[in-house]
């Protein structure tokens, strides 16, 4: 690649990067968005010169080097725009969850002392309106999308295109001064700050230079061969430093095009449109896509059901090794061509997948029989393991060398140990600076050599040399006779059935496993509605017996299937009950980027876990709830409890003679 024959040093910051794009390929396109059905395009010298209009405007506005700038609202140019001006102007840009309830946006504006915010629209204005009291630093706010807003009092409110034409006004007067501060960006300079998810605690303000970024970008970009000819769909949120790293730190140095879909409820219909070359979704993406087929394949004729089964039969037997290249059979080869005109072709389209030449997951463990679901089609996906403090990338698995049990190798330019206790540890260019006003949490994480605890326990596999992560170290426990008890893996299986959204599995220091399950209701509703069976609600349709028996069947499928691995045998549910309410961020039961906060949960619905264990067969219980417009409420359920059979390992068996 030609950006890569470039120092990186040479290219120290993104205002930087946003030059050289500009020179080497400016009439290429940068950007798209989505808007009223239409693409909207902006090459790469157009995006430069919205970019440093939205940089003098800033300046008009009296933006200080130093200042933080909060960023919310759904991914668009004009946020990604905003985040190189802030840095062009020597400011920070923090980016926050659009779906964060007010008290949430309050949190971070006023940890980080936020003077500015950019959001995009009256739903996020009228929640800074309402904390902006209990905001000491905070002063002007800019919105993007003006409906809505025209009897605000505009006195420290400013729509974003007015303040880009200001700036171009002012242009003679600060372009001297908007030089001057970019000149003085260095790599050490402070590139954005992103906040954690927080499943432990208050959020922690992640500070990441552009060193961090652009070393990440560079060696990551580097290793899947990116090229400035990639498509990639930014759908996640910004807040996320998967996020940034696509659709900013690799889209800036590689010089490719960032795709923005109209909205959530039109991300299928666009990410098939735009057909991205390289993509990346969290496991929970992967399990509604399988999802969804699954509920397609249900209502589909019974010729089209068999001809589906009989050719994903095939490929799971055989896709994966073609993909890598291995050895197949002339007959297993000629068979997946003839499946792939009918059935993997088509359904790659649909999916939006025909033109993926690198995907990835990471965030959460992803089930093994979906991961491979998706490798089985031809589609090139591939695990990584990475963190905020390590501007995302710790691991990554090599063409050739992916595995469904593993997260793949030390990806460049990182040092990968595993501690006695065995947690894993790692150092890289991308280690963050430190945890913004929290010097205690820094050193606890980060030691005086740069080695970072990422707080998962895992180990080296002695056959491939690959990483893999058991659990985080934190969950990771021990049954009451010391088994191990790792609750991710059974959750991870127990999600592979299209009924389950999620589930949350206990044991630890107990004698036996159990469980709180969420339907899925997209699928579950489906399914209910093929059967003529009537539902008003998810708390009616989650209590239906017929319900409750394909669920605990599930249970029992999962179990059959631990009860073949030595290590985890012992991890069977025994006991499960099926959730009133799904688990929601809004009631603190999840994070923002669907993490499960488990102590919560537990501490929650602690009559719920007790029932599970002392033989209960139904209980009734009240929770508490949130809605959409934030007011809350409670509502109550008695809930059935049911019983699994779980299959008897050979130890087991010795043990009871």
């Amino acid at each position: 690649m030609a950006q890569a024959s470039e120092a990186a040093e040479g290219l120290a910051s993104f205002p930087a990067l946003l030059d050289r794009n500009v020179r080497d390929y400016g009439s290429r396109h940068a950007y798209r968005e989505k808007e009223y059905g239409i693409w909207q395009c902006w090459t790469w010298a157009e995006a430069a010169d919205e970019i440093e209009a939205v940089a003098l405007g800033l300046l008009d506005l009296g933006v200080n080097e130093g200042d933080f700038i909060a960023i919310a609202g759904r991914n668009r140019p004009y946020f990604y725009w905003a985040m190189v001006a802030a840095q062009s102007v020597g400011a920070i840009p923090v980016p926050v969850y659009q779906d964060s309830a007010a008290e949430e946006m309050a949190y971070v504006m006023d940890h980080c002392g936020a003077r500015f915010a950019i959001v995009e629209d009256q739903e996020q204005v009228d929640k800074i309106i309402d904390i902006q009291d209990s905001l000491t630093e905070f002063e002007h706010m800019i919105y993007v999308d003006p409906r809505g807003l025209r009897k605000y009092d505009h006195g420290k409110l400013h729509q974003f295109s007015e303040m880009q034409e200001e700036g171009r006004a002012a242009r003679e007067k600060y372009a001297s001064e908007l030089e001057a501060r970019r000149s003085k960006l260095t790599y050490n300079s402070t590139c954005v700050m992103l906040y954690t998810s927080g499943t432990t605690g208050k959020p922690k303000g992640v500070v990441l230079s552009n060193r961090n970024i652009i070393e990440a970008s560079k060696s990551s970009s580097e290793f899947d061969n990116l090229r400035q000819t990639e498509e990639v769909l930014a759908y996640l949120p910004m807040a996320w430093v998967g996020d940034f790293i696509f659709s900013i730190g690799q889209a800036y140095w590689c010089g490719f095009c960032v795709n923005c879909p109209e909205s959530a409820d039109t991300m299928q219909t666009d990410l098939r449109e735009i057909g991205p070359t390289y993509y990346f979704a969290p496991p929970r993406v992967f399990e509604t896509q399988l999802t969804n087929v699954m509920i397609r394949m249900e209502d589909a004729s019974a010729f089209k059901k068999k001809l589906f089964d009989h050719f994903m039969e095939h490929a799971r037997k055989v896709g994966p090794d073609i993909l890598d290249g291995k050895p197949v059979g002339s007959w297993d080869k000629f068979w997946y061509g003839v499946g792939q005109r009918c059935v993997y072709g088509p359904l790659k389209d649909t999916l939006g997948f025909s033109r993926v030449r690198v995907g990835y997951t990471a965030g959460e463990a992803i089930g093994p029989e979906i991961f491979e679901f998706y490798r089985s089609l031809g589609i090139n996906l591939k695990q990584l393991y990475g963190q905020t403090e390590a501007s995302v990338f710790i691991t990554l698995q090599p063409d050739g060398e992916v595995r469904n049990d593993t997260v793949g190798v030390a990806a460049p330019g990182v040092e990968l140990r595993i501690a006695d206790s065995g947690e894993v540890y790692y150092r890289s260019p991308g280690t963050f600076e430190e945890y913004y006003k929290n010097p205690e949490s820094t050193a606890s994480t980060k030691d005086p050599e740069g080695w970072v605890a990422t707080g998962d326990a895992g180990f080296f596999d002695e056959a491939t040399g690959h990483l893999k992560i058991i659990d985080r170290a934190k969950d990771v426990g021990k049954m009451a006779d010391g088994a191990l008890f790792a609750p991710k893996y059974v959750e991870n299986k127990l999600k592979f059935y299209p009924n389950i959204l999620e589930a949350v599995v206990f044991g630890n220091d107990r004698e036996e496993c159990t469980a709180f399950i969420n339907i899925d209701m997209s699928a579950v509703g489906n399914w209910a509605e093929r059967n003529n069976i009537g539902y008003a609600s998810y708390q009616e349709l989650a209590g239906h017996p017929r319900i409750l028996d394909t669920i605990k069947g599930h249970v029992e499928e999962v179990n059959r299937s631990l009860a073949e691995d030595p290590m985890l045998a012992h991890c069977q549910v025994h006991r499960f009950l099926v959730l009133h309410k799904e688990l929601d961020a809004d009631d603190g039961e999840m994070t923002r980027t669907r993490k499960v906060r488990r102590n919560v949960i537990s501490e929650k619905f602690d009559d719920l876990l007790a029932a599970l264990y002392d033989g209960s067969e139904e209980i009734f219980t009240t929770t508490e709830v949130t809605y959409e417009d934030g007011r809350k409420g409670a509502i109550s359920a008695t809930l059935k409890i049911i019983d699994a059979d779980v299959v008897q390992t050979e130890t087991q068996k010795v043990a009871a003679e």
